[in-house]
C-alpha cells in the first residue's frame, strides 16, 4: 500500500456526491472532511487492505476502484460480501470489533483516504451534524447486506445476477460513473460468482443467457443493460433500500412538523387516562 504525500485526491467529494439526495455536506463539511484524511493510499489490484482477525482502528474512504469485502472459510472458498465503490466506507464495521470482522481487497488499482477512528469519533463533539450525517451513511450499508441474504437465499441463478448488475448500476449512477444504462465492470465472474453463492461456469451459463436474451450486452469489462425495466421485473428489484429517507427530517426537523408532534404527544397526555383507554 503506497503513502501519497498529497491529500486525499477529492475523497470528500465523492462522498458528498454519494450523500447529495439524502445527507447533502455543506462545503464547509467537505474541508472538514478533507482534514480527517489529509493523505491517500494506492493500493494495488489484489492487495488487501484489512484482513480479518487483525486489529484495524481505522476507516478507509473509497475515492477511485473497487474493493470487495469477503471471508475464507475453513475448506478455501471464499464468500464476497459486499462490493466497495467510490464514496463509501471501508473498515466499517470491523473497526468497532477487537478484529476485523471481513478482509477488504482491492479488486481493481484503487486509492483511499485513511481516517483514524478515533478522529471519527471526535466529530461527536466537534461537529456533531456532520457525524450524524457520516455514521447514517454507516447505517445504510445495513440494508445492502439484508438484501444481499434475501439475493442469495431465495432467488434464482438468473435473478441474482440481474439483480447484481441493478444494484451496480444504481449504485454507480449516484455517483456518477454510470449512465441511463451502462457502467464498467472491471471485475471477473469468479468474483460475481463468490458474491452470488454460484460457481464461475455457472455465471458464465447466466451471462450467456441474458445476453442471447438481448437483455445485457457485455463488452471488454462494460457492461449495457438494454431494456433496465424488464431486467428489473425479472430480479424482482426495487430500489428503496438503496434510496433512504432523507437525513434531515432528522437533524433538520420542519418545525412545523415538530410542533405538530409535540402537540400530539401534549394532547394526549393531557388527556384523562379513561378518555384514552
Amino acid at each position: 500500500m503506497k503513502l501519497l504525500a498529497s491529500a486525499n485526491l477529492d475523497a470528500s467529494e465523492h462522498l458528498a456526491r454519494k450523500l447529495a439526495e439524502y445527507v447533502p455536506l455543506t462545503s464547509a463539511e467537505q474541508r472538514i472532511v478533507r482534514g480527517l484524511a489529509p493523505q491517500a493510499r494506492h493500493i494495488r489490484r489484489r492487495e488487501d487492505v484489512i484482513i480479518e482477525g487483525n486489529k484495524s482502528r481505522a476507516v478507509f474512504l473509497v475515492t477511485e476502484g473497487i474493493l470487495m469485502r469477503y471471508r475464507i472459510l475453513r475448506d478455501g472458498r471464499r464468500q464476497v460480501v459486499s462490493l466497495i465503490v467510490p464514496g463509501d466506507f471501508a473498515g466499517v464495521p470491523g473497526c468497532f470489533f477487537k478484529g476485523a470482522l471481513y478482509s477488504i481487497k482491492a479488486v481493481t488499482h484503487s486509492i483511499v483516504a485513511v481516517i483514524p477512528i478515533q478522529d471519527l469519533y471526535g466529530l461527536f463533539a466537534s461537529h456533531p451534524r456532520l457525524a450524524a450525517k457520516i455514521f447514517w451513511s454507516f447505517s445504510c450499508d445495513t440494508a445492502i447486506y439484508a438484501e444481499h441474504l434475501v439475493v442469495v437465499g431465495r432467488r434464482s441463478a438468473l435473478e441474482r445476477v440481474a439483480h447484481f448488475l441493478l444494484e451496480l448500476l444504481t449504485r454507480l449512477q449516484v455517483i456518477g460513473l454510470a449512465d441511463q444504462c451502462s457502467f464498467r465492470l472491471p471485475i471477473s465472474q469468479e468474483t460475481i460468482g463468490d458474491a452470488l453463492g454460484l460457481s464461475q461456469a455457472y455465471v458464465n451459463r447466466v451471462v450467456r443467457q441474458l445476453t442471447d436474451d438481448g437483455l445485457v450486452t457485455f463488452s471488454e469489462h462494460k457492461v449495457t443493460i438494454h431494456d433496465v425495466e424488464v431486467l428489473s421485473t425479472l430480479a424482482d428489484f426495487e430500489q428503496g433500500y438503496l434510496k433512504p429517507i432523507p437525513v434531515q427530517q432528522f437533524v433538520d426537523p420542519v418545525a412545523g412538523d415538530s410542533s405538530a408532534t409535540v402537540g400530539e404527544t401534549n394532547s394526549s397526555a393531557a388527556r384523562p387516562r379513561e378518555a384514552i383507554n
